[in-house]
């Protein structure tokens, strides 16, 4: 019998320059945060996807012990990669870190046309020569991949998957193509394709196409499109992009791209297949069905985030028919941001959740509190 808990909860500005100038003070930090975290050892590797297609993986692990659990992959979302959204070298920026360090082997990854993976041959021509780059179905691919040495590497039959944003939406689809596959998901802030209004990106928005209303802008919006320090930054609240973990988020975006100086202001390129994926699903059309997860499956959304909607966390409860658990988490007060913000704004609730659901077993998650 499947069981569902419910965590309700009771409970500008400043310029872009000043702000990456503040990385001064992520860099001064960065050796006490490695002496601070001596059980925790990081490598790096590339694993092949796609012909001609390679991606990018750190593994962060316990040093000294074996790894808890299943292997816990970190997907990242549509426009910064994996280092830099989570694994930065300043306090309270690395949730791969702190999972690492609560045991896991935890392996955050690039899928292609990010950081240090492969880059579509289109990335380098203008953006408006090609149609929206990197859809759902390449990505799937790339997971796959990464599973596979995963799987290869630890012997265990399944992984754990954490997306957040976009990367909720990868994992999940996955997760519904190769249920044998996976034990535990996570998606934080995901959108699942409910019909409520989505301003941002949805019908109505500026990706909506005048001319075909419910379509997405291909023509306007191209292969693949920039993001500046600003940009990145825009979203945070002003009381909380001001923090290192901000200033360090820009900046490790930004040095993910080889190009990123090339350009005044530096920006670094992300695949807009993402965006047309988000585009879709935020005008009420589901690109996957979660009734085929079988995973035991946590879904996180912070109160005031601006990507996904409640309802969206409403319909994926309902279509999680088959999962071996739902567990749905609200955190008060939190934003999109939640796991590199402070720990009272939701970050501390976070790692704690996300901790207990995967240290619990399978047939105990029903016992976790409300």
């Amino acid at each position: 019998m499947r069981t569902r808990r419910v965590r309700i909860g009771a409970q500008r500005t400043s310029r872009a320059d000043d702000i990456i100038s503040s990385f001064a003070l992520a860099v001064v930090l960065a050796p006490l945060v490695a002496s601070a975290q001596p059980s925790v050892v990081r490598s790096e590797t590339t694993v092949k996807s796609d012909p001609g297609v390679s991606i990018f993986v750190r593994e962060v692990k316990p040093a000294g012990r074996e790894p808890i659990g299943p292997a816990l992959i970190l997907v990242h979302g549509a426009r910064v990669p994996g280092v830099a959204s989570f694994d930065l070298p300043v306090p309270g920026g690395s949730l791969a870190a702190d999972l690492a360090a609560a045991g896991f082997r935890v392996l955050v990854i690039d899928v292609r046309g990010y950081g240090r993976s492969t880059r579509p041959a289109a990335m380098s021509e203008p953006p408006t020569a090609h149609p929206p780059l990197v859809r759902s179905d390449e990505v799937v691919r790339d997971l796959d991949a990464v599973v596979a040495w995963a799987q290869a590497r630890t012997g265990a039959r399944a992984v754990a998957l954490f997306g957040w944003a976009t990367g909720g939406h990868w994992c999940g689809m996955y997760a519904a193509l190769h249920p044998e596959r996976v034990s535990h998901l996570v998606m934080l802030n995901t959108l699942y394709g409910a019909d409520a209004p989505h301003p941002l990106i949805g019908r109505g928005s500026d990706l909506d196409d005048p001319a075909h209303p419910g379509a997405f802008r291909v023509a306007a919006v191209g292969a693949y499109r920039f993001s500046t320090a600003a940009s990145l930054l825009a979203p945070w609240e002003a009381n909380r992009r001001e923090s290192p973990v901000a200033a360090a988020y820009a900046e490790a975006a930004l040095a993910s791209d080889p190009t990123s100086t090339t350009r005044n202001p530096p920006s670094l390129r992300a695949p807009t297949g993402a965006l047309e994926d988000s585009f879709y699903q935020a005008s009420g059309r589901q690109l996957w069905d979660a009734s085929f997860i079988r995973a035991a499956t946590l879904v996180v959304r912070g109160e005031r985030d601006f990507w996904s909607r409640p309802e969206d966390v409403a319909r994926l409860e309902a279509h999680l028919t088959h999962a071996a658990r739902v567990r749905v988490v609200r955190l008060p007060n939190a934003t999109h941001f939640v796991h590199l913000d402070r720990p009272e704004n939701g970050r501390a609730q976070l790692l704690k959740d996300v901790l207990a659901f995967l240290q619990a077993p399978a047939r105990e998650l029903r016992h976790l509190p409300p």
